[in-house]
């Protein structure tokens, strides 16, 4: 209604605080969201008449006149509120980092804090971002809606690259007490099924869902009764989703190309999830996976990850040689898992002080509190 994120916010935040007293008095309203609604738009009304000249002769109209948007003739389905956020927070003419963030910040309700741990950067720079993006916005008139489908190609990287950092927040959330939020992966997973509905013939859209569900089969055994974490190689795979594997695998065998971002990473995680026991992995075609990878997205992130295969299919001398070169050359000063990844080499080849450097680096540095009770339990035995 008002194309601008900031005004939104402060009305939804204000209507919210009126709710939150009018409905103690006199109860929830029949219809709570067409309630905050009409409130949020009241407000804004009320912000817009005192707001500079150009906003009164253009904005408030807008909000005055606002009719819900139209479904386009051309997209079949009913796709809600939701992913329509995540296409306007996705429009080309917003950089892609901006994109990514300003989505993980709007639809996923991620801290600025949170954001920047996702790419790496301070939460002053991420901070600067999320505003550059809102007021681009802004200023652009970027429409809220599904773009019709000749104009969903080129938002489509943003869009899969934000919902899959939904489902990572949900998956391994960035702080916490919690490691795992179960509803941020389901509704990553919807999203990503609307999404198929729009574009059913895109191989990475469905390679991105078979990555995702292969990734939740292992939900139940990724913590113990108390919350702690269950390393893979220990995990109880008799508390595996076999029906979300059997899906996934279903997806891959279809005619998905294995040369995508997506595909490559459901690859290799069905390497995982194959495997009738850790010690039957094929880490050796996992490496050649994580190759693949590296040439179309060459992360320090892919690269620890490729580092950790190497190790258990070559030996941890091999992959620690690997990670050292991370440590001097990619800048990952602040990235918890990488002194952890070092750590558990070290304890593997039997260089306990080294490792129990390593763990304390790590455990500094983790964000959510079942990682550090993971990685205190490891100090611990490292010291003994």
């Amino acid at each position: 209604m008002t194309g601008d994120f900031a005004l939104a916010e402060d009305c939804a935040q204000d209507a919210f605080v009126r709710a939150f007293s009018d409905w103690r008095k006199g109860g929830i309203p029949d219809n709570p969201g067409a309630w905050l609604t009409t409130v949020a738009k009241r407000r804004a009304i009320d912000l817009l008449r005192h707001a500079g000249a150009e906003d009164r002769a253009l904005r408030r109209v807008a909000v005055e006149e606002y009719e819900p948007v139209e479904p386009d003739p051309d997209i079949s389905g009913d796709f809600d509120d939701r992913l329509r956020l995540i296409f306007t927070c996705c429009h080309p003419a917003l950089p892609m980092d901006a994109r990514v963030a300003l989505t993980l910040r709007t639809v996923a309700g991620l801290t600025p804090a949170q954001i920047a741990r996702a790419f790496l950067v301070t939460e002053p720079a991420m901070e600067k971002r999320l505003v550059r993006a809102r007021a681009k916005i802004k200023h652009a008139g970027i429409p809220y809606r599904v773009p019709p489908p000749h104009l969903m190609p080129e938002r489509r990287d943003g869009v899969l690259a934000v919902l899959y950092l939904l489902f990572t927040e949900g998956y391994s959330a960035t702080g916490g007490a919690v490691l795992i939020r179960v509803p941020l992966l389901r509704e990553a997973i919807r999203l990503t099924r609307l999404l198929i509905e729009l574009m059913p013939d895109d191989d990475e859209v469905r390679a991105l869902l078979a990555l995702m569900l292969l990734h939740h089969a292992r939900t139940a055994a990724r913590t113990d009764a108390v919350g702690d974490i269950v390393t893979l190689e220990e995990q109880d795979r008799s508390l595996w989703d076999r029906d979300a594997i059997t899906e996934a695998l279903t997806i891959l065998r279809s005619p998905v190309p294995r040369a995508g971002r997506y595909g490559l990473q459901a690859h290799i995680a069905a390497c995982h999830l194959e495997a009738s026991d850790a010690a039957r992995t094929n880490f050796a075609r996992i490496v050649e996976l994580y190759d693949a990878l590296a040439v179309i997205d060459a992360s320090p992130i892919v690269e620890l990850n490729r580092a950790v295969a190497v190790a258990m299919s070559q030996g941890p001398v091999v992959g620690l040689a690997l990670i050292d070169e991370l440590v001097t050359s990619q800048g990952m000063d602040d990235y918890y898992l990488l002194p952890a990844t070092r750590a558990d080499l070290l304890r593997r080849m039997g260089r306990r002080t080294e490792a129990a450097t390593e763990y304390e680096k790590a455990l500094q540095l983790a964000p959510a509190e079942a990682e550090k009770r993971y990685l205190g339990r490891r100090l611990a035995e490292t010291r003994r």
